[in-house]
């Protein structure tokens, strides 16, 4: 059994992160032993291996996981079907759906093809929290939407598989709940863990200002842009270095929180600056530091990919 697939009473078929140990991570063996400590009432099994679920969702670790954000022990990674993940499923079965029609084989683009309808129907089911107006997880323990605002709900737009005026609805929400002077926020908790307020990721910038590009929302798309830019610029010229993530409370301050001390570099942090850039700058005048003024529009528009939602 597929321990990573979840089957809905309705039939709807969606994944979740799971991991096949339940041991503490040996990256973080001791952290984890204390952890499992401080929730006598759980099994350190169960707590172990939704920590290490947490850790293959990239978001280690954040809110959105725990019944108590102030309580990492409190994490349930693998009672969750996010939001994100089936997002990039579905854009990964419409990918191999166009690669295997390119191939000759179309029995196989069907079953692609199929996979991803069905899953587009699934996030529009059971991930859109229609009582508050933005997509979200679904709680596979108490069987219903998860109301928490976060930067995933931004995904079916990336992958355009989000409906028109739904994705309308995730602009004016991430517009009145998650923009921040240096960017959109990952979520609007406060937890100490860096998947949370304030901290602002490069990745989540990107697929926020491209995902709302794909629905029309581009004056949405260019705040994004322009204050994520603006704080990486801030911060550079202080520090002297990108930073893995960002504090967007304001601008001019790398992000904290989490397990370890913040990271110089950054590849992603790097490479999202340079296609932001490119987005503001004109193409006949590219620049290598932020401009001192917003841009009136975004210069450029990303490549879309057909998809259901769009066609």
């Amino acid at each position: 059994q597929n321990q990573r697939v979840v089957k809905l009473e309705d039939g709807s078929v969606l994944n979740r992160y799971w991991d096949d140990r339940d041991t503490p991570r040996p990256e973080s063996w001791v952290e984890d032993i204390a952890t499992a400590k401080s929730n006598p009432n759980r099994p350190a099994t169960e707590i172990y291996r939704d920590l290490r679920s947490a850790a293959a969702s990239g978001w280690d670790f954040s809110s959105r996981w725990m019944d108590n954000p102030q309580q990492l022990s409190t994490i349930r990674t693998t009672t969750i079907a996010p939001v994100d993940l089936n997002a990039l499923l579905y854009q990964l079965e419409k990918t191999l759906a166009r690669a295997s029609a390119a191939a000759g084989d179309r029995a196989k683009a069907s079953h692609y093809d199929a996979l991803a309808n069905a899953r587009q129907k699934a996030i529009e089911m059971h991930l859109w929290n229609n009582k508050e107006g933005w997509y979200a997880d679904y709680d596979l323990k108490n069987n219903k939407i998860r109301d928490q605002l976060t930067a995933a709900a931004l995904f079916p737009l990336y992958v355009n598989a989000a409906a028109k005026d739904r994705a309308a609805k995730v602009a004016a929400a991430a517009q009145a709940h998650l923009l921040q002077p240096g960017g959109l926020a990952t979520t609007s908790v406060k937890s100490g863990q860096q998947w949370d307020a304030p901290n602002g990721w490069a990745p989540l910038q990107w697929v926020a200002a491209e995902g709302l590009q794909n629905y029309g929302q581009d004056d949405v798309a260019m705040e994004v842009t322009w204050r994520f830019l603006t704080n990486v610029q801030h911060t550079y010229d202080r520090e002297k270095k990108l930073v893995e993530k960002y504090d967007v409370s304001s601008t001019g301050t790398g992000g904290g929180g989490g397990e370890y001390p913040l990271q110089d570099g950054f590849g992603w942090t790097n490479g999202v600056t340079l296609k932001m850039l490119d987005l503001i700058c004109p193409q006949e005048k590219p620049c290598d530091s932020v401009p001192s003024t917003r841009p009136a529009s975004l210069s450029a528009t990303p490549t879309k990919t057909p998809s259901a939602a769009t066609q």
